[in-house]
């Protein structure tokens, strides 16, 4: 290990593995505390004294879609200030922030109170995208795409087994007191970092970080990067996933209805269609992350956005719900490598000393595929019918498969062109 790590050259850690499974698991804990109100949140925005329909989901919403929005603005910020004081430190930041606002949530009187403490969620947060920076920049490279697969597998993990936990706590212990216990998870897990993550980070290494960063200023990071293409394109597609994913999850339900005869199933039925895609993704991601190490990261992007383009089409076209249950698994298992993938090519074309700014450009871009999705699928949706957004996702998929095609084959040549120069 000590020696394939001085051939790399890269700031990986002797305790990659244990830093990767505390990781692993404070990102499952930390996403099912995060996402178990879901299935409560209009019931507690009703509580906090919003009345009608049309009020209660518009609250629902804004004080849902408050943490990607803040989120979004400042994954940047906290991946250049890992660079410079430590990727751990932002884990722990981001537990801690997360424990106390969450159990905060327990005790808010008006729905203002709980935007504003959401808003600080996002803001402070942040700890699965925080573990996937430390992870990738830590774990040696010829091992990031399994690691990342690993981790990714956990992050979407907790997300679907938040709405499920979020269902059952409620009637049993009370809505404030799910918000009390979820803060105590995520202390936990703030806990477990502190103690448990080592990050091969040398004063040394913090001072040339501080140097550097003194020396290139705010935009130092994209400077950096010697060939910024493939860097570009794994931001178009990692805001390209997940807006292509939120544009079809909130249509769902509705498609559904109008395919099964007994509509008092619809809900069931919809939750097992959400739930394919994230078990599919769960199974796929450390396989595929493992095949990419050994094909090629780029390979496994192509292929996985390929074959998503492919699986859309017949979804457009089911007539029973099992269809579509079972395409959403296949399309699971086909994108469910691409995140870690995304990652790992970032991974490897950026120094070390700035990996974390980048990468948390590219979180930042995801979150705004989270939030232009839905609401792209439910413009199209109401305006051009539900398959129209099947079939707009798969020309999207399909366009981006292209793009990385394309960037690739140039990029390669552009390293074979120097390699021959030198």
């Amino acid at each position: 290990m000590p020696e394939a790590m001085a051939r790399d050259g890269s700031a990986c850690s002797v305790h990659w593995r244990r830093n990767l499974f505390v990781c692993l698991g404070g990102s499952f804990s930390t996403l099912i505390a995060m996402t178990l109100l879901l299935p409560f949140l209009p019931i507690y925005v009703e509580e906090l004294g919003v009345s009608g329909h049309a009020a209660i989901v518009q609250w629902s919403g804004i004080a849902y879609g408050a943490t990607f929005f803040a989120a979004a603005l400042v994954a940047p910020l906290w991946g250049r200030l890992g660079d410079l004081y430590g990727r751990k430190l932002m884990l722990v930041r981001a537990s801690f922030g997360m424990a106390v606002c969450m159990s905060l949530m327990g005790l808010v009187q008006d729905v203002w109170q709980l935007v504003a403490l959401r808003l600080l969620i996002g803001l402070a947060g942040g700890y699965s995208s925080g573990s996937t920076i430390l992870v990738a920049m830590q774990t040696p490279k010829e091992r990031s795409g399994w690691a990342l697969g690993v981790l990714s597998t956990g992050i979407t993990a907790g997300a679907l087994v938040g709405p499920l936990v979020g269902g059952i706590l409620p009637p049993l212990i009370g809505t404030r007191a799910t918000f009390f216990l979820s803060g105590a998870v995520i202390f936990l897990a703030f806990l477990a970092t502190t103690f448990l993550v080592k990050e091969n980070r040398t004063a040394e290494a913090h001072a040339a970080a501080k140097a550097k960063a003194a020396k290139t200023g705010l935009k130092g990071g994209w400077a950096q990067i010697p060939d910024k293409r493939p860097v570009a394109a794994m931001l178009v597609t990692g805001m390209l996933l997940m807006f292509a994913n939120m544009s079809i999850e909130p249509i769902i339900t509705v498609y559904v209805a109008q395919l099964i005869e007994n509509q008092s199933q619809v809900t069931l039925v919809s939750g097992i269609v959400m739930s394919a895609a994230a078990l599919g993704a769960i199974l796929s991601a450390p396989q595929l992350g493992k095949l990419a190490d050994r094909i090629g990261h780029w390979n496994v992007i192509v292929g996985a956005l390929a074959a998503a383009a492919l699986l859309l089409i017949p979804q457009a076209f089911v007539t029973q719900g099992w269809q579509l249950v079972g395409l959403r698994f296949l399309m699971g298992l086909a994108l469910g490598g691409l995140l870690p993938s995304i990652t790992s090519v970032i991974r490897h074309n950026v120094p070390d000393g700035v990996g974390g700014n980048v990468l948390g450009l590219s979180i930042s871009a995801q979150y705004v595929g989270q939030v232009a999705g839905p609401v792209s699928g439910g413009f199209v949706a109401g305006h051009f019918g539900m398959r129209a957004v099947f079939l707009g996702t798969c020309l999207l998929m399909a366009a981006g498969a292209a793009y990385n095609w394309l960037v690739r084959s140039r990029h390669e040549q552009a390293v074979l062109a120097e390699a021959g120069e030198s």
